[in-house]
């Protein structure tokens, strides 16, 4: 399993940005996929995931609530991250990351196996 995320830039505070993450490997539909971002010197943190089948559910941390919304296409194999009303805290490096096939855990308690390599955002004032 391959993740790649994309999109990541330099915006204003108020700007939007839409993340993208491809996936290449076995269960892409089985899988819950999420999107995390760490600054230097803190521990990366859980933004956003989502569950798959057709009761697919979507999960935020409540800094990002309300601003971002996350989607995936089974069918390209891609997850997204739109983010929008972008704020200075929001500058950091955002990884994707892929759980385990059939384990359709909600939120940050899923287990998440495999992670793209990161794309940067940084928001200005």
């Amino acid at each position: 399993v391959q993740l790649q995320a994309s999109g990541g830039g330099l915006v204003q505070a108020g700007d939007s940005l839409r993340l993208s993450c491809s996936f290449s490997g076995r269960g892409f539909r089985k899988r819950v996929l999420g999107w995390f971002r760490q600054v230097p010197g803190a521990k990366r943190e859980f933004v956003s995931s989502i569950t798959y089948g057709s009761s697919r559910t979507s999960y935020y941390a409540p800094s990002v609530e309300g601003r971002f919304a996350i989607a995936r296409d089974n069918d390209k194999n891609m997850v997204y991250l739109q983010m929008n009303i972008l704020k200075p805290d929001d500058t950091a490096v955002y990884f994707c990351a892929a759980g385990r096939i059939g384990r359709n855990d909600p939120g940050p308690s899923a287990d998440f196996d495999y992670w793209g390599q990161g794309t940067l955002v940084t928001v200005s004032s």
